[in-house]
């Protein structure tokens, strides 16, 4: 019995003291977690308040008429815009990627690049679609996914999509990788109706 209770307080004694298990192993992917609403830091660049993206893309004259047109709130004063900051340039500051979608089903309209220039920003990317584009980044790279409709696909059900990869060399972003796929048109499709034969 002695050496029971001594076995289970050595268990509990080892498991108490921190360990090196699992937990202390990190994170499952070393993708960075990317915030709208950043912690300060020195050693990243982060912005050290959220950035006004809605104004930025409102004065940019690189944005079309059609998508500021479409930029108002959906509810409130809250605007469909998703906004992430990162490294995708290699500046001194972040970058700052704002994807502008619509109210009713959340469509990106248009997604654009902005690099800390001379305390301000200057627009180094922009795709604009009536469709749907969306830009992330991902390590590094800018990945912009655009979905394709063929006449008649429902805006839920695309017939395909791309995924663009772009690279920042030279002042400016290249493609450096292009991915295409082509969805069934059985998934989510209508049910055809039966005949009046």
């Amino acid at each position: 019995m002695t050496v029971l209770a001594a076995v289970g307080l050595f268990s509990l004694a080892a498991c108490s003291t921190g360990g090196s298990g699992a937990r202390d192993e990190g994170p499952a992917h070393s993708d960075p977690v990317v915030s709208s609403s950043p912690t300060p830091s020195a050693s990243t660049g982060l912005p050290k308040k959220k950035i006004d993206a809605v104004r930025l893309v409102k004065d940019d004259p690189k944005v079309s008429p059609a998508v500021k047109r479409d930029l108002k709130p959906c509810a409130g004063e809250t605007y469909p815009v998703d906004v992430s900051y990162g490294n995708l340039t290699g500046g001194s500051a972040s970058d700052v990627v704002v994807n502008v979608l619509t109210c009713a089903d959340a469509v990106g309209i248009g997604s654009y690049v902005y690099r800390a220039q001379g305390g301000g920003y200057e627009n180094v990317f922009k795709a604009e679609e009536p469709a749907s584009v969306y830009a992330e980044i991902d390590r590094g790279d800018l990945v912009v996914t655009k979905q394709l409709y063929e006449k008649g696909d429902a805006v839920a059900y695309p017939s395909g999509e791309e995924v663009i990869t772009y690279r920042w060399a030279s002042n400016h972003f290249s493609e450096s990788e292009r991915t295409r796929s082509d969805f069934s048109g059985a998934v989510g499709a209508e049910p055809t109706p039966p005949s009046a034969d």
